[in-house]
């Protein structure tokens, strides 16, 4: 039993970072000591406070020896089998400062967690707290403060800081700073929170014989926070006999959860982590060579629902943020109001039903996907590489992938075709959204995408393309009349007519070709007005009708270049 569950979490995965690297940027030179943040935040209120806390960690300002984690490795027996778990922990509780001044910062659970998210970690559970402590080579006895309101002021954070900081100094200089230290802490912990909703979950402050002060504690409600709590880090990938997987996948499973926990699988370790208004969170990964992906997810998990992971490639020139979109003001960079991606996931979020949508933004450093396709991979096995790890990330639950893009994005998706011997069965949409530059029938493309629809009533294909070979742009046409979307749109189309009938429908200047009754659309803009229309295809709804067409929400509470339906989901300017 224990080998089949071992293979089962264990295909698919593969490292976003190398281990024990953190996706943050250097520590401006600039950046606040830790004595000086802890004046900024004295006085504040807990939500000023916590603010303030999350754009120290985001802009990178912690200690360098907090950036490289610590390994640790933990075996045990399951079924009569010796598995070795091997991961990597923050060398201290979170930090904000510079390596000879830093603070301890205590936060909530809600802050802890998007802490968490952003890193790609996670929080500790009460064994892996005990395996911490075990391996610590600095074991700080605990030094509690008597009880009163002022334990959860800032000033008394300070002053247990202080303390802390004097236990170091005993055993400098060696260990030096970034050696992994224990029991000075009581630890956030991620137990059976659904259990006691609303609270926050301690444990530990172990004593030098290894018995813990606290024992686990559920009575605090989930904004409280004081000064013996401390935020450690676990790295999200971990190893089992030196086969790379998670810490979410190992806790949800029956047999190996005991590597990691002494309370059973636990299927959502997770605070509620709610980055902005519309109730989401967020997961910053990194893969080499250069390409970062955000991972955009409603903030609360329904496990009962299939999950619709969409893989989006971004458009040439444009950032993550700036595809994501907000509101903008006079000045601000025009980028951030031509896509609106996230204002156009949210929508779809509020109208549909039968899935949890989960958007992952994919760029690269080229800001390119055609030259980083032609630099770093030509068969397309670096991609297939990082498709594999997001879908491992939802390891356990029935997952369905929509591969899209817009602009060059496309040849992500042509990458992962030109990678596999066929399109995987749990590819349930491919969405080009005037996208597909790269489609090439002696590459395969047109059979495999055929093969791929015809294997299920549950595949999709939705082509969004505009007469862009006669477009003028400064007075001059700047795509071929075969190189252009519009070109490959219809040697696509022509390709699938010989597997499929299709039908044809004009309305406004557009033709919508049908097969397969409805589950294969191409949407092709004709263009007499020689207009450039690139964008405006993905601003007037496009990304909700590649989502949508084929489904009962076609074009329900939406037009496709239409006005843009998703207004009231736009994130305000910051």
């Amino acid at each position: 039993m224990w080998k089949r569950a071992l293979i089962f979490i264990l295909c698919g995965f593969a490292l976003a970072a190398p281990a024990g690297e953190l996706p943050l940027p250097p520590r401006p030179a600039d950046a606040p000591t830790g004595s000086e943040f802890v004046r900024r935040i004295t006085g504040l209120d807990l939500a000023e406070r916590e603010r303030e806390i999350l754009s120290q960690v985001t802009q990178g300002n912690v200690p360098d020896f907090w950036r490289r984690f610590v390994e640790v490795k933990v075996t045990r027996t399951v079924e009569g089998r010796v598995l070795t778990t091997a991961y990597f922990v923050s060398p201290d509780y979170l930090a904000i400062g510079a390596n000879d001044d830093f603070f301890l910062t205590p936060v909530t659970p809600a802050t802890a967690q998007i802490v968490a998210d952003k890193l790609d970690c996670v929080l500790p559970t009460r064994r892996m707290v005990d395996d911490i402590f075990t391996a610590a080579t600095v074991k700080l006895p605990p030094a509690p403060i008597p009880p009163s309101p002022a334990m959860t002021t800032v000033p008394v954070f300070q002053q247990h800081n202080e303390t802390i900081r004097q236990q170091r100094n005993n055993y400098l200089p060696a260990p030096p700073p970034g050696a992994l230290v224990a029991g000075h802490k009581k630890d956030m912990l991620t137990p059976r929170l659904a259990d006691a909703p609303g609270k926050v979950a301690i444990y530990g402050w172990h004593k030098p014989d290894g018995k813990p002060i606290q024992p686990l504690h559920l009575g605090h409600a989930a904004g409280y926070v004081d000064y013996s709590h401390g935020a450690r880090f676990i790295q999200r990938n971990l190893t089992v006999n030196g086969e790379p997987t998670t810490v979410d996948a190992v806790l949800a499973d029956q047999k190996l959860c005991v590597l990691l926990s002494d309370e059973g699988p636990l299927a959502n370790p997770r605070y509620a982590a709610v980055t902005n208004q519309f109730n989401e969170r967020e997961v910053t990964l990194q893969f080499t060579p250069g390409v970062r992906v955000v991972i955009n997810s409603p903030a609360t998990t329904d496990t009962n629902k299939p999950v619709r992971l969409v893989l989006y490639a971004l458009p040439n020139g444009n950032t993550i943020e700036q595809t994501i979109g907000r509101q903008v003001r006079p000045g601000d960079d025009w980028h951030f109001n031509i896509q609106h991606i996230g204002a156009q996931t949210r929508w779809l979020r509020a109208h549909t039903t039968d899935a949890e949508l989960v958007i992952a933004y994919l760029e690269c450093t080229e800001k390119s996907w055609p030259a980083w396709w032609r630099k770093n991979d030509p068969d397309g096995r670096r991609i297939a590489e990082i498709i594999a790890a997001l879908r491992g990330r939802f390891a356990g639950r029935e997952l369905r992938l929509v591969l899209t893009g817009h602009s060059g994005g496309g040849s992500f998706t042509f990458g992962f075709l030109d990678s596999a011997g066929g399109i995987p069965d749990d590819v349930e949409r491919i969405a080009f959204l005037d996208s597909n530059y790269g489609y090439d029938a002696a590459r395969g493309h047109g059979g495999k995408l055929a093969q791929w629809l015809g294997a299920s009533t549950n595949h999709f294909l939705a082509v969004l393309a505009y007469h862009d070979s006669v477009a003028l742009l400064n007075g001059k046409t700047f795509v071929s009349e075969s190189g252009g979307t519009w070109g490959r749109s219809q040697a696509m189309l022509a390709d699938l007519a010989e597997k499929f009938p299709f039908t044809r429908e004009m309305k406004d200047e557009l033709q919508q070709h049908t097969a397969l009754g409805g589950r294969v659309q191409f949407f092709l803009k004709e263009n007499p007005q020689r207009a450039v229309l690139h964008t405006v295809q993905v601003e007037l709804n496009g990304f909700i009708h590649a989502l949508a067409s084929g489904t009962a929400l076609e074009n329900r509470g939406y037009r496709y270049l239409g006005p843009r339906a998703y207004e009231p989901w736009i994130a305000p300017a910051p």
